[in-house]
């Protein structure tokens, strides 16, 4: 059977969980509609996701249409919990994304169209709430060719939006508006098509324009609109049929090598960790092993296949589907699974986490179980970058913002009981290397306690190139395992540099190396004193790194973010002043009519500085909308993070502080 892994995505509240819920009702999944009001969706299923009426996990859910077997998955709209939406694309074939036809479209909305759009995932749009006082559905079919993309087509009307009795009739081919808007939008694509209508129009059938459709749809070159209401069930059968339709399916080749991707990790019922895979090739049977990441390939000891509107014990999982694996010990959510696909992979399609917090718990006896709990959920969510600082004994994780921060306050409490507190909450720098710096210890030289040679230098690398470590001496001039745990202590010394903040994209040079060979007594025992060991390199290299970026320097970047402000004309005079005190940059005032769109750049730590005056600043009139952008250095004095102990910048201090650990020599 043919398979469609579909996502359904929205900006908050647009009604993206309660179409979840209308469309497993409509296909039979379910026998009564669940509410999020009530608490009694299907997808949400933490007691977390159902108290505050939010979507906070990515749920997998099974149903049939016709001949094929469709997985939905419901994911988060509040851009707070961005990172399970980015878990999920690289598992989807289609997507349809929820807009309000009240709201319209929304910041959140804008960030996944691009998203989705920029990997090609073939998309159809559902203009929700229609039956919602103030919709209007036109309205937001105009806004979605204006602000999201020009290749739409409404595919039916909406008669008495707005009202409790609103229905949805689907076009057909005696509605010539709707046949002439896909010959021009179809024939724009497609020379074959133009060609064809130029020569005789009447060779473009209606049932040839709609396969035409189907198969741009397909390739992700037109995103059909579909209107309706998940609460009244209005325009649901039209977006059902517009899902068998026009989005593709696969059959995967289940006699294949095995390749798959883990989206997502969760515990079970005794805290064993769960993989979720999606199979893009080959089969998976209960007792086989499987090869997960660069780890050697462990016995898979369950199997739970999504279907049927649950999971279900299964021997196998086959090619297209999606299933939660047990022994999957070691797995980290981008793993590959088997042979790696290229969408498989663990790109990062949204912006990193630009806000850090220490978490404090309430009771210092609960520290070891608060760090045991943290690094639970960081395997649900690796973005949340948990990071301890051994010296003064705080955890610090990522967040997107500060919903994030009370779930998981809440989550701690209810899952593990550890109460906690947090720090006030701070912007994440990054640190990008000025120049090009060079550093050497030499072994049996003073100050060296180490019986190791080091030499490093680095470099500026281009932003996003990541961290690249190369060899300047010979790969033979001394043992594999000294050379390896040089690179992986440059690696780790960079999450902090000069200032404490992370070093991203960098090039480290190894330039000298030299060890002392493993030397005896002659009585025949081994003599640590008189022989090089890993731990040498390991406790050296941060030294001649840190002394190479000092020589290098380092300059530190804050994160910006771009925004659109659309204010009435007549509050601009006090905006403007007030977004310059923001250390905001304008970089465009266009007037609309009556109001005016104001766009630029703002620091990413003073974007709810802004949300939270704009309102008096525009009397309740102002729309706001921001995304990241990128990184801009530090105007005035650069920001200091804590740093560890294995980061410093005191030659001297460092030195004495590693003899006291390893003893002296």
């Amino acid at each position: 059977m043919k398979t469609l892994n579909l996502g359904i995505l929205a900006h908050v509240d647009a009604g993206k969980t309660s179409l979840t819920e209308r469309l497993l009702h409509d296909v039979g999944v379910t026998d009564q509609l669940g509410s999020v009001d009530a608490g009694s969706t299907r997808t949400d299923t933490l007691a977390l996701e159902r108290q505050r009426g939010i979507t906070i996990r990515s749920a997998v859910v099974s149903f049939v249409l016709d001949d094929v077997t469709v997985n939905l998955i419901d994911t988060p709209g509040h851009p707070d919990f961005i990172a399970e939406v980015e878990r999920v694309l690289g598992v989807l074939d289609g997507a349809v994304l929820v807009i309000s036809a009240v709201e319209g479209v929304q910041p959140q909305t804008r960030v996944l169209m691009r998203t989705l759009r920029r990997l090609r995932i073939p998309t159809l749009i559902f203009i929700n709430k229609v039956d919602r006082a103030g919709a209007d559905p036109e309205r937001v079919v105009r806004a979605v060719a204006e602000k999201l993309t020009e290749a739409v087509v409404a595919m039916g009307s909406v008669a008495a939006a707005g009202t409790r009795g609103a229905h949805c009739t689907p076009y057909g081919p005696a509605d010539v508006a709707f046949t002439d808007r896909l010959v021009d939008l179809l024939a724009g694509q497609d020379d074959t098509l133009l060609a064809d209508w130029v020569a005789d129009p009447s060779s473009l059938s209606y049932p040839r324009l709609r396969r035409a459709l189907a198969a741009r749809t397909g390739r992700a070159l037109v995103q059909p609109v579909f209107a309706g209401s998940a609460i009244t069930g209005a325009g649901v059968d039209a977006l059902i049929a517009g899902i068998t339709e026009l989005l593709p399916t696969v059959q995967g080749d289940v006699d294949a090598p095995v390749s798959g991707t883990v989206f997502a990790i969760e515990r079970g019922p005794a805290g064993e960790k769960v993989a979720l895979v999606r199979l893009f090739a080959g089969t998976i049977r209960v007792r086989d092993r499987a090869r997960v990441g660069a780890a050697d390939a462990v016995l898979v000891t369950a199997v739970r296949v999504v279907a049927h509107g649950a999971d279900v014990v299964a021997s196998a999982v086959e090619a297209g589907h999606i299933a939660r694996l047990w022994g999957l010990t070691d797995a980290r959510i981008g793993d590959p699974v088997g042979v790696p696909l290229a969408r498989a992979g663990a790109d990062r399609h949204f912006a990193p986490p630009t806000l850090e917090t220490v978490v404090v718990p309430a009771r210092s006896v609960d520290r070891v179980a608060l760090h045991a709990a943290l690094v639970q959920l960081a395997e649900q969510d690796p973005l949340i970058n948990l990071r301890q600082d051994d010296r003064q004994h705080e955890i610090t994780v990522s967040l997107y913002g500060e919903v994030q921060k009370e779930v998981i306050q809440a989550t701690l409490v209810d899952d593990f009981g550890v109460g906690v507190t947090f720090r006030e909450t701070s912007t994440v720098h990054v640190e990008r290397v000025c120049g090009v710096g060079e550093a050497v210890e030499v072994i049996a030289v003073a100050p060296n306690p180490f019986l190791a040679t080091v030499g490093l230098r680095v470099a500026p690398a281009p932003t996003g190139a990541g961290v690249s470590f190369r060899l300047g001496v010979e790969l033979g001039s001394m043992p594999p395992a000294f050379f390896a745990a040089v690179e992986e202590t440059v690696r780790r010394t960079l999450r902090q540099g000069l200032h404490g903040w992370e070093i991203p994209d960098c090039e480290v040079t190894m330039t000298q190396a030299g060890y002392w060979a493993r030397q005896s007594h002659s009585h025949g025992t081994f003599d640590k004193s008189m022989s090089s060991t890993a731990g040498d390199f390991r406790h050296l290299t941060p030294l001649v790194l840190m002394a190479a970026l000092t020589r290098a320097g380092t300059r530190v970047h804050e994160p910006v973010h771009r925004f659109r402000l659309e204010v009435p004309g007549d509050v601009l005079g006090t905006l403007l002043p007030a977004l310059t005190r923001l250390d905001a940059v304008l970089t465009d005032t266009t007037g609309q009519g009556s109001s005016y769109l104001v766009s630029g750049e703002i620091p990413a730590g003073l974007v709810h500085a802004l949300e939270r005056r704009l309102p008096a600043l525009t009397r309740g009139e102002g729309v706001l909308e921001t995304e990241f952008d990128s990184y801009r250095p530090v105007r005035g004095p650069a920001p200091v993070r804590a740093r560890w102990d294995n980061n410093p910048l005191d030659r001297k201090e460092y030195l004495l502080a590693i003899v006291r650990r390893v003893g002296g020599r």
